[in-house]
């Protein structure tokens, strides 16, 4: 009698849960068709795209559109699984590895909704830097069951890669000189003996199945990376968001100067991070 009552209790919950979810697409549906009914100056159809995209997709993933106040049980209690996982650890890591001892010493790693600024003058490294900590987390890529119990990225991670100044392959040529310790300029130039272009050839092979994604639309306004990184983490996967770099995103255009345009889309990178 009790596997009975609570077999129909599981489906009782279900049941209220369905029916939640329905009133909520519901709500969506009829917000996208006032939105577009509406005419504004300021709401323009893409950005209408990206708002709904967004609601639908936390519908999809955490089945209410807005998360709301958390009870501090809630939160507590997550904290406290967080630190027993940390403690089991013993001092490893308790984030994905950037590949390089000294950085992740600094970082312990990069974490879940964290957003780091790489800075420098130009012609200081900060792309070779971005583009040997993508590759070494993309290579890194294990998925398996976690140490509490769920099922996904164990090591390393899916990478998504805006290059807003190099294209793909140019981007591609890099990564793959770092690989086959060639260099980029040799490469270019077809500078190369035998010995080393088949190194190139294998570091190419090799790095087939590399969860590495790159998007090199130039001038791309915050609002669209955010809608691309949700489609990636919903079809691939997504661990990790590296931008090359912030100068060449655009914001919404509403912003009085530039100053204010890079603080919106600094803000926006921020909440990407938080939202996946």
């Amino acid at each position: 009698g009790a596997a009975i009552s609570a077999h129909a209790a599981r489906d009782y919950a279900k049941m209220i849960h369905d029916m939640a979810l329905r009133r909520e697409l519901i709500q969506l549906g009829v917000e996208i068709s006032d939105n577009a009914k509406t005419f504004s100056v300021d709401l323009e159809p893409d950005q209408m795209i990206v708002a709904a995209e967004s609601k639908l997709y936390s519908l999809a993933e955490s089945g209410t559109a807005e998360r709301g106040f958390v009870p501090f049980l809630q939160a507590a209690t997550e904290a406290v699984i967080s630190a027993n996982l940390a403690y089991q650890r013993e001092g490893a890591l308790s984030g994905i590895s950037t590949g390089l001892t000294d950085l992740d010493k600094k970082l312990g790693g990069l974490h879940p909704s964290d957003l780091l600024i790489l800075a420098g003058r130009p012609s200081m490294g900060k792309t070779s830097l971005a583009v040997n900590i993508a590759f070494n987390i993309a290579r890194a890529y294990k998925k398996g069951e976690r140490q509490d119990g769920t099922y996904g990225t164990i090591s390393g991670g899916v990478v998504g890669f805006f290059s807003l100044e190099m294209s793909s392959e140019q981007l591609a040529a890099r990564i793959l000189s770092d690989a086959a310790q060639i260099p980029s300029e040799n490469i270019r130039r077809g500078d190369m003996n035998e010995a080393e272009f088949r190194r190139f050839v294998e570091a190419a092979k090799e790095l087939e199945t590399c969860p590495l994604y790159i998007d090199d639309t130039p001038a791309l306004p915050i609002a669209q990376v955010a809608a691309r990184c949700r489609r990636l983490k919903r079809t691939h996967g997504l661990d990790v968001v590296m931008v090359d770099y912030l100068q060449l995103l655009r914001g919404t255009g509403r912003a009085d100067s530039r100053v204010l345009e890079i603080g919106e889309i600094s803000m926006g990178l921020k909440a990407i991070a938080k939202e996946l």
